[in-house]
């Protein structure tokens, strides 16, 4: 394990140790299929916007509280000071997180939860260019019910250009969101297919059960900005994006129980479609 495994293991063996309770430990993953999603937390795109100049020093620290209503666990990237607009952004996520939490205990009253509330919140630094640094965010916020509600959110920072890369200005115009849709959701649907194929299902049975998952697809990959506006690019040994992942939250393109799922997209699909102030960013060819 390297360096940030090991960093990871050990917060999270610290944060299992304050908390004293395993919340959901024995949730079946199949029983939210139908439950309605959340409120969402704010996207990343609208975390940014910082209130302060950018480059003005902003302190992250980790967050390890418990108390009878609820525990809270929020780890960010050591060093992440150094950019301070991202490191404002991840800020504002958090603090949105937690303000959704502190409303859920605020609606108790004096009543204490049966189980205690949670917000479990990773954020990591997964790719550092000097054009591009990329964290993620997951975790859950559980407010009562058969589980939490999945937090998942991607950062992208221009240090070049000291500004957020959100789905608006990484393509340019509806012919290339129209693109991508087509896309992810062909990769989407050819996923589900390959899945069902090996179940033993009767014919008309695998039938309904494509036709109600394309459904969820064509809903969740319309071919706009707000459908994708979670995603972090990949690199090459050059530095430069060969793709773009797009990451979508339980119920997005599939029922909870499918989890978190991701599309690559090759950077010959985006190339014709960026928009014209990252288009340099792109691998060709």
């Amino acid at each position: 394990m390297n360096i940030a495994g090991n960093r990871r293991a050990l917060r999270a063996s610290a944060l299992a140790m304050a908390m004293g309770v395993v919340v959901l430990a024995g949730c079946n993953k199949h029983d939210g299929d139908t439950q309605a999603p959340a409120a969402p937390v704010d996207t990343a795109a609208e975390a940014v916007a910082p209130a302060v100049a950018p480059d003005a020093p902003v302190e992250l620290r980790d967050v390890i509280e418990t108390s009878p209503q609820a525990v809270v666990g929020i780890t960010y990237p050591p060093d992440i000071a150094r950019y301070p607009g991202l490191a404002k952004a991840l800020g504002g996520y958090a603090d949105s997180a937690r303000a959704e939490l502190q409303q859920a205990l605020d609606g108790l009253g004096n009543d204490k939860p049966t189980m205690p509330y949670e917000l479990s919140l990773t954020f990591e630094k997964v790719l550092e260019t000097p054009q591009l640094v990329v964290v993620t965010a997951d975790g859950s916020r559980y407010t009562g019910g058969a589980h939490g509600e999945p937090l998942v959110a991607r950062f992208v920072w221009l240090p070049e250009q000291q500004q957020m890369l959100t789905a608006d200005k990484l393509v340019a115009d509806a012919k290339g969101w129209k693109a991508i849709s087509d896309y992810v959701a062909d990769q989407l649907r050819e996923r589900v297919a390959t899945r069902l194929s090996g179940d033993e299902m009767e014919p008309a049975q695998m039938q309904e059960s494509l036709r109600n998952a394309s459904r969820m697809i064509a809903d969740g990959t319309g071919p706009s900005a707000d459908n994708f506006s979670q995603f972090q690019p990949l690199t090459g040994s050059d530095g430069r994006i060969s793709a773009i992942r797009f990451v979508f939250p339980p119920y997005q393109v599939g029922p909870y129980s499918d989890g978190t799922q991701t599309v690559d997209v090759p950077a010959a699909v985006l190339v014709p479609h960026v928009g014209q102030d990252v288009a340099g960013l792109f691998a060709r060819g």
